[in-house]
């Protein structure tokens, strides 16, 4: 099974649909909330190279945003990441 992080904070709507695509698809998850807490988030920054939410990771792997979660869905390709440990 695939390890996914997915760094959010509590106001984003691109977190939410990030985590209904995860969830429909059932894809276990760690959430990590960066709402109120700049240590969690300059980790997330430097792991990233990106301030905006969600930041995504897969095994690791930095995969960006929300927009480039549904891409990989829709290329086919997520569920190839996803299957790799």
């Amino acid at each position: 099974m695939a390890n996914v992080i997915l760094y959010t904070t509590t106001s984003c709507p691109y977190c939410q649909r990030a985590k209904q695509l995860l969830d429909r698809k059932k894809i276990a998850y760690e959430e990590v909330d960066v709402t109120n807490d700049t240590v969690l988030r300059d980790k997330m920054v430097a792991d990233s190279g990106r301030r905006s939410v969600p930041q995504i990771f897969i095994n690791g792997q930095p995969i960006g945003g929300c927009d480039d979660l549904y891409a990989l869905e829709k290329e086919g390709k997520l569920d190839i990441l996803l299957s790799t440990h």
